[in-house]
C-alpha cells in the first residue's frame, strides 16, 4: 500500500468505497441537494437557517462513511464548493447562506484525506474582524469566513502552505476579496502566515499574513492567478469620491497590481499590467 506523509498523518491515496457505502452516499447526496436548495432559496430567512442546520447534520452523517473523502458529491458540488490542493491531503467543503435578504453567513469544514472521518468545522467570525485585525492569525473556530474559489500550494522551509482565494460579500455596501494562507498543523488548521511582501510600496520591507481588498458592492473586481504569467493579479482600486477611508466607494482603475512568487513569499508588484483603454461606464472584465 502506498503511503505518504501529511503533516503528522499517514493516509492511503488509493482507497475504494465499498458498493454498499457508495449506494448510501449517493442516496444521502440526493437528500443533501434538496436541503441545500431549500437553505439557499427558502422565502423566509429563518427557514433558510433551519435548513442549514439540517444540512450540516446530514452532511456530517454522510461524511462518516468510510473513505467518504474519495466521493466527489458530483451533484451537490453544484451547490457547495469542494476544493482540494492538487496533491490532495484535505479538502475544503464551503458554502454561504443568505440568513437575511441583505446578509450572508459563511459555513464550511476541512476534511482530511483518510479512511476514518477527521473534520475541522469552520466557524464564521468575519463580522467581528475589522481592518485593524486583517493581519491576525485565526483558527477554524475563529475563521475569516468567505467562499473559496482557488487554492495554490507552495513550500516554505520544508512546510506546505496554501494560498486561498476567497470572496466575502456579507456587508451591505461593499464586498471583500482576500488571499488567506492556510497551514495544517498537528492541532488543526491555522489561517494567517507572513507570506505577502509589501516592500515595493516604499519604505522598509514588511510582510502581511493575508491580503484583503474591499470595494463597492455593485462592481466587479478581479483577484485571480494567471498560469502563463505565474502571477496573482488583482484590480488596482481607487475611491470614486477621492476618500481612501471609504472602502465602499472603491472601484477598479483599469490598472492591475499583483504578486509574484519569489523563493518563499509572494512579492508585491505594482502596475505590472498597462492601463486599459475603457469606454465610459465599462469595467475591466479579466
Amino acid at each position: 500500500m502506498l503511503l505518504f506523509p501529511f503533516l503528522g498523518w499517514e493516509t492511503s491515496k488509493a482507497q475504494e468505497i465499498s458498493a454498499d457505502d457508495l449506494k448510501f452516499l449517493k442516496a444521502e447526496e440526493k437528500e443533501l441537494v434538496v436541503l441545500a436548495d431549500s437553505m439557499f432559496h427558502a422565502f423566509m430567512p429563518e427557514i433558510r437557517s433551519d435548513y442549514n442546520i439540517k444540512f450540516v447534520k446530514r452532511l456530517r452523517t454522510a461524511l462518516q462513511t468510510p473513505n467518504s473523502y474519495y466521493y466527489t458529491f458530483p451533484t451537490l458540488s453544484n451547490y457547495v464548493n469542494f476544493l482540494s490542493p492538487e496533491a490532495g491531503g484535505f479538502r475544503i467543503i464551503n458554502w454561504n447562506v443568505p440568513v437575511t435578504d441583505n446578509t450572508l453567513r459563511y459555513y464550511g469544514a476541512i476534511q482530511l484525506e483518510q479512511a476514518a472521518l477527521k473534520l475541522f468545522p469552520l466557524v464564521d467570525y468575519s463580522t467581528e474582524i475589522k481592518e485593524k485585525d486583517y493581519d491576525s492569525v485565526y483558527s477554524n473556530t475563529k475563521w475569516f469566513g468567505c467562499l473559496y474559489y482557488k487554492i495554490i500550494t507552495q513550500e516554505v522551509q520544508g512546510q506546505r502552505v496554501y494560498t486561498l482565494f476567497g470572496l466575502n460579500a456579507e456587508a451591505m455596501v461593499s464586498n471583500k476579496k482576500l488571499l488567506d494562507v492556510l497551514v495544517m498543523t498537528d492541532k488543526g488548521p491555522v489561517f494567517g502566515y507572513p507570506l505577502f511582501s509589501m516592500n515595493s510600496l516604499g519604505g522598509s520591507e514588511f510582510y502581511r499574513k493575508r491580503f484583503v481588498m474591499e470595494y463597492k458592492k455593485d462592481v466587479q473586481a478581479s483577484l485571480n492567478y494567471d498560469k502563463e504569467m505565474k502571477m496573482i493579479y488583482f484590480d488596482k482600486l481607487v475611491s470614486q469620491v477621492n476618500d481612501p477611508n471609504r472602502k465602499y466607494t472603491y472601484v477598479p482603475s483599469g490598472q492591475y497590481d499583483g504578486f509574484r512568487w519569489e523563493e518563499d513569499h509572494w512579492q508585491y508588484v505594482s502596475d505590472f499590467m498597462p492601463a486599459l483603454n475603457l469606454k465610459d461606464g465599462e469595467a475591466p472584465t479579466k
